[in-house]
């Protein structure tokens, strides 16, 4: 049953036709992903479906009774309401099924009224609760809201970043479980770990249909099943998620270049039969003419347009980037102390984490926009973030920053404005280009270039902001959450453009999809001051760490056996008869030869060990050879599990020896 159905809608601004005739059905409890460039109307078409926005034609029927949520790009509130208060807000659809019940139990415990409608509107109200979240759902509040990520639950909104601001509002769209959640960008300024919950709560909790809008390409392949996409006015819809999506857009596109070709083919056909022609038409020569007519005046379609990033890279010298026993304070508290890391050429690391533990201060710190405090001086609360240790850049290492605010732009001028100022022409790697012919790169239609800055979509602005930093020479880029906003197709170019790169790369992102395709390693931070290296790309890393996880907690295992096996000896030892002074274990002929060849063998062991790890810890391995490091990994640990093993088995072997010796 379809929870909304929307058939022919048309919308437009000014001359610019955003939607053209669009139709979409959404059925109940189905989970559909929306893509497409950014600017082509996704976000306004999820406010027409919602309600929030009318079309300029078309009609649109919601299910009876059915609540529609929307997460807006940039929601408003009540600035004097705390982050708690904002999502409790949600509640309100559960607060009056709740009374309800309540109600309905007081009038059934008194005896007044209908006993038998009284039970139904009871079992009524009952299930409404169930389905909004439960008789526990104040309890589970506090849990959404620690799992999106807000840590000041009690802090008025006036006083929260816009990132803290969006998972507020997320965490109350979450608790209010609508018939159908619109989600516009719910993954900006999320962390990896919060989107990965996120990710398994709309998979597995979320109760309703859910329209979601998103760049991040792992969230749409592990959660929708159905995609569609808007392009130029149209929507498609494709059964899947993402990989799916890509594969039935190239059949598609494969499609429409037969058809066009085979529209060609028979245009020249018809032509030459024109040519050939006697003036004087029968009635059906005229029919053939008007066919060839008809089929000459059918536009073609449109060829996709895809970003094309690129940028101009200059030499570097022997050192790009080294960190020295870095510190990082915010508030009088260290995030990070003593980390030593160095980049060299052709890496790109990603940068991991959760939220405030350190990865944009970092970013400042390379950056210079941090005052240093005296090495080994307790953090000041007061003011900014400060560190200590120290940042070397290489003598030629030139940096391009994005940062993930878009700062840099005025979003008071236009486009050509923010890119090029008063002139013409724009430096391009050396080079003079004409400042729109640049802008069509970034996918901006010439005739737009004069339009303001503030005026334009999250995703443009990003586009913008992209286009101004590559106008730079450099060969240390940095980006700090670039995927935020950006849709599928500029990103996909972004990645290219990374991979290509003379050069060396810091991005701090959250998107998985990005990191597979561009790391070379991920420098996470795992909290605590905690800052580890890994070789590869996401899932290696992922890998790696599933690996190291699973190595400590078999350490600790065979630690506790140690532990209550030495505490059960004396009891084992007392309860044993005295034994005669001369009768000591002594080691067989076997067990001699054993321990002989045995101390070669851990050698052995221990040096396939450190083979194997040096492969591991090689970047080249995940570039060329991905698909190997699973079976690595296996290997290793088995490997370390027969290395421990032989070491056990040699000081059983030695300490019978000794023990016989003394006797």
């Amino acid at each position: 049953m379809p929870v909304l159905t929307a058939h022919d809608l048309h919308k437009a601004f000014g001359p610019q036709t955003i939607l053209d005739g669009v139709s979409v059905t959404i059925r109940t409890g189905e989970r559909v992903g929306l893509v497409g460039l950014n600017g082509s109307g996704k976000s306004t078409l999820a406010r027409i479906l919602a309600g929030v926005e009318p079309p300029d034609g078309g009609t649109i029927s919601r299910r009876r009774g059915a609540e529609i949520g929307v997460l807006s790009q940039d929601p408003v509130f009540e600035p004097s309401d705390t982050a708690r208060d904002v999502v409790l807000a949600g509640l309100s659809a559960w607060h009056a099924a709740k009374a309800r019940h309540d109600e309905v139990s007081r009038a059934l415990a008194a005896g007044s009224g209908d006993a038998e409608a009284l039970l139904a509107e009871q079992t009524e109200a009952a299930a409404d609760v169930e389905r909004l979240g439960g008789w526990d759902m104040m309890h589970r509040v506090d849990a959404i809201i620690g799992h999106v990520g807000v840590t000041r639950p009690d802090a008025p909104m006036s006083v929260l970043s816009g990132g803290d601001r969006r998972r507020v509002a997320l965490a109350r769209l979450l608790v209010s479980r609508p018939a159908l959640a619109v989600l516009d960008e719910p993954s900006n300024h999320l962390d990896v770990e919060t989107v990965e919950w996120l990710e398994r709560y709309l998979v597995e909790e979320h109760p309703g249909a859910l329209l979601l809008i998103t760049h991040d390409r792992y969230l749409l392949d592990r959660v929708v099943e159905r995609t569609l996409e808007i392009d130029k006015g149209k929507v498609y819809s494709y059964d899947g998620g993402y990989e799916e999506y890509l594969e039935q857009k190239a059949e598609r596109l494969a499609l429409e270049a037969r058809t066009e070709s085979n529209r060609q083919n028979f245009l020249r056909t018809e032509l030459e039969w024109l040519r050939r022609q006697p003036k004087a038409r029968t009635g059906k020569q005229k029919a053939r003419i008007q066919r060839a007519e008809t089929t000459k005046a059918a536009p073609p379609p449109k060829a996709e347009r895809t970003a094309q990033l690129s940028v101009e890279s200059v030499r570097t010298g022997k050192t790009i980037l080294e960190l020295k026993k870095l510190g990082l304070a915010v508030d009088g508290k260290w995030l990070v102390r003593g980390l030593d890391f160095s980049l060299t050429k052709g890496e790109r690391v990603g940068i991991v984490g959760r939220n405030g533990t350190g990865k944009t201060t970092m970013l400042r710190a390379i950056l210079g926009q941090l005052e240093a405090g005296a090495d080994g001086a307790a953090p000041s609360d007061a003011g900014g973030p400060t560190m200590e240790g120290e940042v070397v850049l290489g003598k030629n290492t030139s940096v391009a920053y994005f940062d993930q605010h878009r700062s840099g732009l005025d979003l008071d001028k236009s486009i050509f404005e923010n890119i090029a100022g008063s002139h013409t022409r724009v430096e391009v790697g050396g080079r003079s280009m004409d400042v729109r012919s640049y802008l069509e790169r970034f996918l901006f239609d010439p005739n737009k270039a004069r339009q303001p800055v503030g005026s334009l979509s999250g995703g443009e602005r990003a586009r913008v902001a992209l286009a101004k930093m590559l106008t730079q020479s450099v060969n240390v880029i940095i980006l700090d959450e670039p995927t935020n906003d950006l849709d599928v197709m500029t990103l996909a170019a972004l990645e290219g453009m990374l991979i290509e790169l003379d050069g060396s790369a810091l991005v701090v992102t959250h998107d998985r999809w990005f990191l597979n395709r561009v790391a070379t390693s991920i420098l996470a931070f795992e909290g605590g001051g905690r800052v580890v290296r890994y070789a590869g790309n996401y899932d290696a890393y992922r890998e790696q760490r599933a690996h190291a996880a699973a190595e400590a907690e078999a350490e600790a295992a065979a630690r506790a056996a140690k532990l209550q096996a030495a505490e059960a000896r004396p009891a084992q030892a007392a309860a044993k008869p005295a034994a005669r002074a001369g009768d000591k274990p002594k080691l067989s002929f076997a067990e001699r030869t054993e321990l002989e060849g045995i101390v070669g063998r851990i050698d052995a062991a221990e040096q396939k060990v450190a083979e194997l790890e040096a492969k591991l810890a090689d970047p080249t391995l995940y570039a060329s050879r991905g698909a190997d490091v699973a079976g690595l990994l296996a290997e290793l640990d088995r490997e370390k599990q027969e290395a421990a093993r032989l070491v056990s088995r040699w000081e059983e072997l030695e300490t019978k020896r000794e023990a016989a010796g003394k006797g």
